[in-house]
Order: C-alpha cells, then sequence, then structure tokens
C-alpha cells in the first residue's frame, strides 16, 4: 500500500465493495446478528469484524504502513486496551510527562487497581526514557506532537532504545495524523488514535483506533472483545466516508497553521507560541526530521494584561471546544479541559499555564481567522 498515494489509500483502500449495485460508497452493514454455521469468520459488533469493521481498519494499516489495525469506540477505548493487552500485574510502563490528561488520569487511576507499575519521565528525550527504565519495564509509551505544549520526542532513538532493552514502542498520533507522519516507518511498535479528531475530521463522531503488527493486534483483540469497546457500525460508515477527505483537510490545516503560527510569533499581545514549525521551537530540526508537515495544532500564551477566558469569549468565528481536529477552527484552555484532572503543582511542572490556549486550526480563510483574533483582543 505504500506504493499508492495518500489520497488513494484515503478513497479506494478499506472500501467495502457494493458488489449487486456497484455502488461508489460502501453499504453499510448495521445487523448485530450474521451467519455462524458454515462461515470462515464469526461475525458479532463486540468482536470487531462486521464487515464495515473489518474493512476501515484495513484503510487504517494502510494509511499507517502496518499489517492490521483496530477500530473502538474512543481514543480512551483504544490505548486502555492496548495498554492492557500488554501489561499485566508486576509490570512496568515508562510514559512521557508531556501527554494528553486523559492518558495519564487513566494510568494513575487505574493501574494502581492492576498492579501495574509506572514512571512518568522527566523529560522527553531519549535519556529521560532510558533513566525511567527498569528491570520490570514491558511498555514505553510516547507522544509527539504532544498535547498541548507541542513538544517532539525522537521517535527512531525511542525504538531503537526499546529494540536494545526488548521493550516494546508505543505511539500517540492523534496530533500529526498518518498525513504527517508515520511512527511505524521510525521502528515503533504500535501506533494509535483518538480517531474522533484528524480521522472523523467533521467533529461528529467518537472513535479510536490502534495499528500494528497482525501479532499485536491478535492480543489487543483478545482483550477488546472482553472488555467491548467496539465502534457501532452507523458510525464507523460516518468515518470511511470522512477518512476519503483525510489528506485534503490536513494538508489545508497544516497550511493555515503554519501561517497563523508565523503571525502569533509576531503579535504583540501574544508571549509564546507553540508550533514545531517554528523555527524557534526548540525540538524544530527533530521535527523536521521526522514530519512530512509540521501539523495543525499549536499553542499560544497571552500576554498576562490580557484575561485567555474573555479572550475566548470574544471570538466570532473561532469556536471553544474540548474537541479538535475539525475542519473549524477551535480553542480552549488546557487547564480547564484535557489537563483539568491534573493538580495545579503537576499542570506547573509541565508548563500548562492558565494563559495557555490549545488552537486547532480549521479550512476556513486565514484572513477571517486572524481578523477574528485582533476583534477579540481588541474588544478586551
Amino acid at each position: 500500500m505504500k506504493k499508492l498515494g495518500l489520497n488513494t489509500i484515503c478513497i479506494h483502500v478499506g472500501e467495502v465493495k457494493d458488489e449487486q449495485f456497484k455502488g461508489a460508497v460502501s453499504p453499510m452493514y448495521l445487523s448485530s446478528s450474521y451467519e455462524f454455521l458454515d462461515v470462515e469468520i464469526k461475525r458479532y459488533p463486540r468482536y470487531f469484524n462486521t464487515p464495515n469493521q473489518e474493512y476501515l481498519s484495513k484503510k487504517i494499516a494502510a494509511l499507517e504502513h502496518t499489517e492490521a489495525a483496530m477500530i473502538f469506540g474512543s481514543g480512551m477505548a483504544a490505548i486502555s486496551t492496548m495498554f492492557l493487552a500488554f501489561l499485566q500485574k508486576g509490570d512496568h510502563l515508562v510514559v512521557q510527562n508531556t501527554l494528553y490528561g486523559g492518558t495519564v488520569n487513566f494510568i494513575k487511576e487505574e493501574f494502581p487497581k492492576y498492579g501495574i507499575e509506572f514512571t512518568f519521565t522527566n523529560g522527553y528525550t531519549v535519556n529521560d526514557f532510558e533513566n525511567s527504565i527498569k528491570p520490570n519495564t514491558k511498555l514505553i509509551h510516547i507522544e509527539t506532537p504532544s498535547n498541548p505544549l507541542m513538544t517532539i520526542t525522537d521517535m527512531k532513538a525511542i525504538a531503537k532504545l526499546g529494540k536494545t532493552k526488548g521493550i516494546l514502542t508505543s505511539m500517540d498520533n492523534t496530533f500529526a495524523s498518518p498525513v504527517n507522519q508515520n511512527p511505524i516507518d521510525f521502528g515503533i511498535d504500535m501506533v494509535m488514535h483518538s480517531a474522533t479528531k484528524y480521522f472523523g475530521g467533521h467533529s461528529d463522531i467518537c472513535a479510536g483506533a490502534v495499528a500494528s503488527t497482525t501479532e499485536h493486534i491478535e492480543r489487543i483483540w483478545n482483550v477488546g472483545k472482553n472488555l467491548g469497546g467496539n465502534l457501532s457500525d452507523m458510525t464507523v460508515w460516518m468515518l470511511e466516508r470522512s477518512m476519503k477527505t483525510l489528506g485534503l483537510r490536513v494538508k489545508e490545516q497544516t497550511k493555515n497553521a503554519m501561517k497563523l503560527a508565523k503571525w502569533l510569533n509576531k503579535h504583540p499581545k501574544v508571549s509564546k507560541v507553540y508550533y514545531p514549525g517554528l523555527k524557534s521551537h526548540p525540538e524544530y530540526k527533530l521535527a523536521k526530521s521526522q514530519m512530512k508537515g509540521f501539523g495543525a495544532m499549536l499553542s499560544f500564551e497571552l500576554t498576562q494584561d490580557l484575561d485567555s477566558i474573555k479572550f475566548q469569549k470574544q471570538l466570532k468565528l473561532i469556536k471553544s471546544s474540548m474537541s479538535l481536529a475539525g475542519i473549524e477552527s477551535t480553542v480552549i484552555s488546557p487547564h480547564l479541559t484535557s489537563h483539568a484532572l491534573l493538580t495545579q503543582e503537576e499542570r506547573d511542572k509541565v508548563g500548562i499555564s492558565d494563559q495557555l490556549i490549545r488552537f486547532s486550526v480549521g479550512i476556513e480563510n486565514i484572513k477571517d481567522i486572524k481578523r477574528d483574533i485582533n476583534n477579540a483582543i481588541d474588544v478586551l
């Protein structure tokens, strides 16, 4: 599938063929009951193998350059199932300190119940990860670019560390999407997504995905069928439809994000911009070496004389939203949403201030986005 172009994969791989009427759109199979006797595949929605589930997983695997993939009811269902498939009582997880707050909370709240040990790194260099490894470490998990500070982790170095130590590696690729980077190509063993975000892209579904080798996916499936985090076929069909425009949407959003980041970086009322495409970003060269595009997510801090919440309330085009990656531009304060479950001390430690605003850049005309920001600032 690597020989096919990105947009070709998005449109044609993973289609459910309409053999009877030859329609251009995949038919939707809403049945929860399938033939059991004398069939090779015993299909059942909770087994992640209805026709729509099966074929969409092939599309995701093709996009992430893996042998297989699975889709779930949410990003958290995907990552929690992946963790529990490879970690058990007495095992140890090394996890990046700059990470999506929901993942952090899951680890802290649930792992002690299972007797699974974990260590959050002090930083996100390969030395930080190596220093956190213990004799019982079974998995290293990273996120790059990270939510919400856009830190960049060296995928190749982490993959090499894992292989040298006999430890599996996994990564959250939600912010970049397979349009902008493919962790598997750098040696990462498993990649997951909140498919609610760029895969869906229209702010109307909730889903998750994991892609890896057939062997790893079978292990994840064995846990997943017991936890029951499958996705309904109506949503699967909507997701497959949305992914046909994944390449077009994300490339346009990425282009807008670069323009906006450069503009904000010079704005007198913005004290700091976090975007890996800026040469001022500490990991700019690393990001350039492992990303095809710098993504459509950025964060920025307003100057102290402006109230970040009042600013968001004055925006007219740009919406305040907990989610991200839709075709519309959205903003949110991480300390109130993605990282609200962390203590103030924990947020301060990783650099998430009350002035920080996470920006998901949409496909609107960039001039309109800039005008909306300036108008909101002028009101304040």
